[in-house]
């Protein structure tokens, strides 16, 4: 397996949320002894050519009075290369690429007609060692550049061992996770900085935010990767991180991971409408179990120009720029689309652990534009009070295609069968109660 490069910023992005936990791939530091704890992160990562623009957002879990996040970095990091980003603009984005249920409706079969009809979509809530300082000379640790951008006082820390580093950040009042040393000394190896985000309370106060908007970064490299050891750190038990990669060219896969795509266009029972969210749960973990927890699964990947079907709007020029996107349009009030072409985004979905993701994320760009979607379809049978001949093989035909609903569910989920079965309140044939009644008492039936 190839080792990972370096050369890019480490995924980080803070969503002040009490009641979720949200990871990024650096790590938290806490003041005094409160203890934070990672679970999901959001990173739009914009690449063309060299030049890439990060936007990082996380929820945590936890209520210090002060906390900072660590992520290194391939140089030292200017305030003009930083920005606050807007956290609405990353939901949107979410919205428009997660994971959807179709609806089809059937047709009357005793008004001969074929075609099925298209409604609606629906997206998937997306659904991540003690050493005492002696002097700050001895500790080693140089400060590049300091300053405050929107709610965030940054530093970027150069240093001659992690020792040393962690030693800093003590002396200064924070407390480190254990275990970051070692993962710290091969960045350090690599020759790279740390840029620390510390959220400035009084400043976030002033500005009148109630949560902390996402941090953007821009710079040049010609390694396309995401670290994400620093994550694993401080979290408990595995993460989620979800990168939303948006190109010229086309589709983003891993290079030192497998990437794979959610299986997709399957046939689901009725029942999932009012269960989507934890129906998709238990196939993306599935399908993560299935290819032994070490791959890269992609969710999403489409020329942004337009949808189909469309759990949201494509972003206009104007949320793009926000994100980063350099090549769209400069107005940034504008409520066009991008030129045709001109922006495709890949949605990736990891999961990660220490045992299974022993090396950082590197990415590349091909040149596969072809739209893909995890898509799940849902279909409604005819349930009217018309009679003819056609309509017993007709019902056949729907119970034939619930069980191969629910083995559809089955396979996907790992649930089992009888348990589906049981969700769809059918019989043993497959059939509803309501299909062996008399055309008169379905005639009135409320």
């Amino acid at each position: 397996m190839k080792r990972g490069t370096t050369g890019a910023l480490l995924c980080l992005g803070l969503l002040l949320l009490p009641s979720a936990s949200r990871a990024f791939c650096g790590f938290y530091v806490a003041s005094g002894e409160a203890k934070l704890f990672n679970k999901s992160s959001q990173v739009v990562l914009v690449r063309d050519g060299d030049r890439t623009v990060i936007t990082m957002q996380s929820d945590y879990q936890g209520d210090p009075k002060q906390f900072a996040v660590v992520v290194p970095v391939p140089t030292v990091i200017q305030k003009e290369q930083v920005h606050v980003g807007d956290t609405t603009v990353v939901h949107h984005l979410d919205q428009y690429s997660a994971p959807r249920l179709v609806e089809y409706w059937d047709e009357n079969p005793c008004a001969a007609r074929s075609s099925a009809r298209y409604l609606t979509a629906q997206s998937a809530p997306m659904m991540g060692a003690d050493m005492a300082p002696k002097t700050i000379e001895e500790i080693e640790v140089h400060i590049e550049a300091k300053y405050t951008v929107g709610e965030y006082d940054i530093l970027i820390l150069s240093a001659k061992s992690s020792a040393g580093l962690e030693a800093w950040l003590r002396h200064n009042g924070y407390r480190i996770p254990d275990g970051a040393e070692s993962i710290l000394a091969t960045y350090l190896k690599q020759n790279m900085r740390f840029f620390v985000a510390k959220v400035n309370l009084a400043e976030q106060a002033r500005l009148g935010f109630t949560s902390l908007r996402p941090i953007q970064v821009a710079y040049e490299s010609p390694k396309f990767m995401l670290p994400i050891r620093l994550g694993m750190v401080n979290a408990a038990g595995t993460q989620d991180l979800v990168v939303y990669a948006i190109t010229k060219k086309g589709r983003v896969e891993a290079v030192n991971y497998r990437t794979v795509k959610l299986p997709s266009d399957v046939d689901v029972p009725e029942y999932v409408k009012d269960a989507f969210p934890d129906f998709y749960r238990a196939v993306f973990a599935e399908q993560w179990r299935k290819n032994d927890r070490q791959v890269v699964l992609t969710e999403y990947a489409w020329d942004m120009r337009w949808c189909d079907p469309c759990a949201s709007s494509p972003l206009t020029n104007g949320e793009l720029q926000q994100l980063g996107v350099f090549w769209v349009a400069s107005n940034p009030s504008d409520g066009i689309q991008p030129a045709p072409g001109a922006v495709f985004l890949t949605r990736l979905h990891v999961r990660y652990d220490r045992d299974h993701f022993p090396e950082d994320l590197v990415l590349q760009e091909t040149a596969d534009r072809q739209n893909w979607q995890a898509r799940y379809v849902l279909h409604h049978p005819w349930r009217g009070p018309d009679e003819c001949d056609a309509l017993a093989a007709y019902r056949q035909t729907v119970r034939e295609r619930r069980a191969c609903e629910a083995q559809n569910v089955a396979d996907l989920t790992g649930w089992k069968v009888d348990d589906v079965r049981a969700k769809m309140n059918v019989a043993a044939d497959w059939s509803e109660p309501v299909e062996h009644i008399k055309w008169w008492q379905r005639l009135w039936r409320k």
